[in-house]
């Protein structure tokens, strides 16, 4: 099984974080708070972009092993 379809465990940072209470914090925070997430959803978007470029290449290269 590749490491891209094993589930992710219940702890992840995206589980914890869906489980905070929003209730403690101001409208400011909660702006600061979406614009360190756009920035970490960004983050994340190009690494698995680059990954998804490094694959094509490799497959350019060599050829598809995989079967689609």
């Amino acid at each position: 099984m590749d490491d891209d379809e094993r589930p992710r465990p219940s702890g992840d940072a995206a589980s914890l974080l869906a489980k905070e209470a929003l209730d403690p914090y101001s409208r400011a925070e909660l702006d600061d708070r979406i614009a360190l997430l756009e920035t970490e959803i960004a983050r994340v978007a190009a690494h698995r972009d680059k990954g998804q470029a490094h694959r094509a290449a490799a497959d350019l290269l060599f050829g598809s092993a995989r079967s689609t």
